[in-house]
């Protein structure tokens, strides 16, 4: 086997992060000090941060400046703040914020389950400083010490002494003139009155009434609907097209080319569709012309027979372990590409000025969508709005923001606003696609069933040179010089690349929490040329599959129970051994009904410990999931109610790419077309599904995307204790082991 041409060392990990990262540093020296720099320009309006403003007519907005992906932000945010400013929930508005220095850090994007991690403290601060200033002005109008003032948890100052009481709307004018205070203390735990506990979404009446607008809502004076022909070849490039008769579509404006390929507007989506159709483009072959599934898994195959990789985690001596003697157990996992099929596909309304635009749009990062806006239409920063949506899902991919690109190109081109709508089939073919990865693990296990080695290879690229052409930018003053930034941009990309190499593959595998003594983790970069990004629980996605099918492996090869042989491997794992013991308990584990079985996984991501069981029959090749019993430790929760919602969501989402995900590539495009060929689970195959949250004291986690690495895993290891055979291809329907015996 060749030598490593590059490992992790601590060293080449600070160089990559400071590559990556860098940039945040200058922004933040340039930038105006974000805890200082109001939102609010009226002076009679209270705004301790950017984060809330408390006006003299009694409206309380708190600024949400993460995107609502249904995730419950909305909720979270208002609630954290009405917790502090001891009111009503119902008194405090959500409210999309625009883009603003405090809400970079170092870049405004809804992503890594992070929105409650990061925001937890900063918005209870701002509520606990908005009513200790209300407080301080109460006390000058009511001449009284500090001390003798209450709240009542209905938005007024109380002196009980006196009986009188003072609304907050009275206090605000007098409020907003006193210095902010910092590093205020805040509610315990034990004094909560809304969070942890069951508070009901705010957003559910305007969804269920229809009043919440998506981004396929939006509605403008004069706007038309513009729908774009692409190739079906990645990188293919524009022949010919019939541009008269696309015109002669009723309805049609305009037919024109933009750099992605040809686009028509029309006054309805189905006339630009019609249009579009019309066209009968052709293209040339594409650079990955003859790209397919298999031939990205045969080359991933190559490599892995042929390439050490870098070495990301290294503990012990793997190799003389695994040479030490008998006992070796060695398996091969594969995994397809995948697409994220929101329910809403992409969309996005801009209009372009001379001196400016506005963009309408759901997306993942207000100001990645400032920047993309900027770097099409050639303006500045100061000169584009962003105005966000409820977004209909986006589980990564409204972080990549080629249709927000797209949109500004048409709209360049046009005097009025324009809506580019994409099908749903443009919206399957088109996606930065969850990447394709073939794994090989060995591990060996001594007399005692105990195991001494785990050695885990995989292949991926990276994701670097998609990501740093619009995050660098943003970490950059908006004076520099285009050429120079996009040099900058390119160039950096290209030394993260190098430097860090697939950094999103490792999460699940470098983190692999069992106590093994010889541990090594190699990943080897190769990128065969489709496109991929981030798809929901980024590498944890793959790995938690992996990583949890093998240990239930080598607990079978021991002759061991899985659940006690992980409890064995995780003494100095608290929250994970917490975690498990209330999930086997909840589960009944080890009592299956007849005809069934049980499988059992563990992940940690996000800051999140997750377990799951399934309970599956088989009949044939068809798996049926009856039941899943799934308990986290996300630290505090500050909604049990959502996070059970985002647990249900994430084992859904999980479930249906673990039974039936997969877009084939054949010839360098992807062979799906809508949900008749990319399933979706219904209602009808949907599991049981119950929560339990199990509250270890630790800090406050993510639970937007930790339920999604563990369920593959545990219905895999289900189907093996019920059959024998053991999947190790996903989606379960194209594993031939399946269908062996």
């Amino acid at each position: 086997m060749a030598e490593p041409k590059r490992g992790l060392t601590r060293r080449r990990l600070l160089i990559g992060a400071a590559v990556v990262t860098g940039g945040g540093l200058a922004l933040t020296w340039l930038r105006p000090d974000p805890r200082r720099a109001r939102l609010e320009p009226r002076a009679d309006v209270l705004e301790p941060s950017a984060y809330l403003q408390l006006a003299p007519d009694g409206a309380i907005v708190v600024q949400v400046d993460k995107a609502e992906l249904g995730q419950g932000v909305l909720t979270a945010f208002a609630t954290l703040v009405a917790e502090e400013l001891d009111v009503p929930l119902a008194a405090v508005t959500a409210r999309f914020s625009g883009i603003h220095p405090l809400y970079q850090d170092p870049t405004q994007v809804t992503a890594e389950s992070s929105s409650m991690r990061k925001r937890w403290k900063p918005l209870r601060l701002a509520g606990a400083a908005a009513r200790a200033m209300l407080l301080d002005a109460a006390a000058a109008r009511l001449a009284v010490a500090r001390g003798e003032l209450s709240t009542d948890g209905l938005g007024h100052v109380v002196h009980a002494a006196s009986a009188r009481s003072l609304p907050y709307a009275s206090l605000v004018a007098d409020a907003a003139m006193l210095p902010v205070p910092d590093d205020l203390p805040l509610r315990a735990r034990a004094d909560f009155r809304l969070l942890g506990r069951d508070v009901p979404r705010v957003d559910v009446p305007d969804k269920v009434l229809g009043r919440a607008g998506f981004g396929m809502d939006v509605r403008l004076p004069g706007m038309r609907i513009a729908a774009v022909a692409r190739p079906h070849e990645f990188g293919a490039s524009l022949v010919r097209y019939n541009e008269a008769a696309a015109k002669a579509v009723p309805g049609v404006h305009a037919v024109f080319r933009i750099p992605t390929g040809v686009a028509v507007i029309a006054d309805t989506t189905w006339q630009a569709q019609r249009g579009v159709a019309a066209l009968a483009a052709t293209w040339t072959a594409g650079p990955v012309a003859g790209v397919s599934t298999a031939s990205v898994h045969a080359g991933q195959r190559q490599r892995l027979d042929e390439e050490t990789g870098d070495r990301v985690r290294d503990d012990g001596d793997v190799d003389e372990a695994l040479e030490a003697g008998q006992g070796i157990i060695e398996a091969e996992y594969e995994f397809p590409y995948l697409a994220h099929a929101p329910m809403e596909p992409m969309n996005c309304t801009a209009q372009v000025r001379a001196d400016g635009a506005e963009i309408w749009a759901p997306h993942q990062g207000a100001d990645l969508v400032r920047q993309v806006a900027c770097q099409r239409a050639g303006l500045r920063r100061a000169s584009v709005s962003v105005h966000t949506t409820y977004c209909g899902g986006g589980f990564g991919r409204r972080a990549i923001l080629d249709y927000v690109d797209e949109a500004v190109a048409i709209a360049m081109q046009v005097d009025y606003p324009v809506k580019l709508v994409w099908s749903r089939t443009e919206d399957l073919r088109n996606s930065w696609f969850r990447q394709a990865t073939v794994h090989r693990v060995r591990g060996r296990l001594d007399a005692a069933g105990k195991p001494v080695a785990w050695h885990h290879r995989l292949v991926a690229g990276s994701l670097a040179k998609h990501v740093m052409p619009v995050v660098l930018p943003i970490l950059l003053p908006d004076s520099l010089p285009r050429p120079f930034v996009r040099g900058l941009a390119d160039g950096v990309g290209e030394l993260a690349q190098r430097i860090i190499g697939p950094f999103q593959a490792r999460d699940g595998a470098a983190t692999m929490p069992y106590a093994i003594p010889n541990v090594a983790v190699d990943i080897i970069e190769w990128d065969p040329g489709l496109p991929i990004g981030i798809w929901r629980s980024v590498g944890n996605s793959y790995n938690g599959f992996v990583v949890e099918s093998f240990v239930d492996e080598l607990a079978h090869a021991a002759g061991k129970d899985p659940a006690d042989f992980r409890r064995a491997l995780l003494a100095g794992q608290p929250r994970h051994l917490a975690v498990l013991d209330a999930l086997t308990g909840r589960a009944g584990w080890g009592s299956s009904p007849a005809g069934r079985a049980q499988g059992l996984a563990l992940h940690a991501a996000f800051g999140a410990v997750v377990g799951q069981v399934a309970e599956v029959s088989v009949a044939g090749d068809r798996i049926h999931v009856h039941r899943v019993t799934c308990a986290i430790d996300c630290g505090y929760a500050l909604n049990p109610d959502i996070v059970r919602q985002q647990m249900e969501s994430g084992i859904v989402f999980g479930l249906t790419a673990a039974l039936y995900g997969e877009v084939p590539m054949e010839n360098g495009r992807p062979l799906v077309s809508n949900f008749d060929d990319y399933r979706m689970l219904t209602l009808a195959d949907a599991p049981a599904i119950d929560v339990v949250i199990v509250d270890t004291g630790t800090e406050i986690g993510g639970v937007g995307e930790t339920a999604v690495p563990p369920i593959a895993a545990a219905v895999a290891n289900a189907v093996f204790r019920l059959t024998g055979r053991r999947p190790r291809r996903l989606p379960f329907i194209r594993d031939a082991n399946l269908r062996e015996g």
